[in-house]
């Protein structure tokens, strides 16, 4: 398993994790869409927020980045954020 984890600070981050908040159902069934999803889970931090991607493979994870990109881009092109900081990599445990 291949694991991605998008951290948004900074200008605009709160307000982007309200909307992606108040629209969970469509981020989820957007986030479903990905190939070898395993979890998904969205972070609110009260200054911005995470998003973790577990997938099968490095491919997924690609995948889930174009994805939430793409949704940003198409939901919230008025919200100005800084990009976010990602970090990615293998998984070596996960407990579910």
């Amino acid at each position: 398993m291949y694991a991605v984890i998008r951290t948004y600070l900074g200008t605009g981050a709160k307000q982007l994790f309200k909307l992606l908040e108040e629209r969970n159902a469509d981020v989820e069934a957007t986030l479903r869409k990905v190939p070898g999803l395993v979890s998904y889970t969205l972070l609110n931090t009260g200054d911005g927020g995470t998003a973790v991607t577990v997938c099968t493979d490095k491919v997924g994870t690609d995948a889930s980045l174009k994805v939430a990109r793409d949704w940003i881009q198409k939901n919230a092109s008025n919200i100005h954020t800084n990009p976010p900081i990602v970090t990615e990599g293998p998984v070596i445990v996960q407990i579910k």
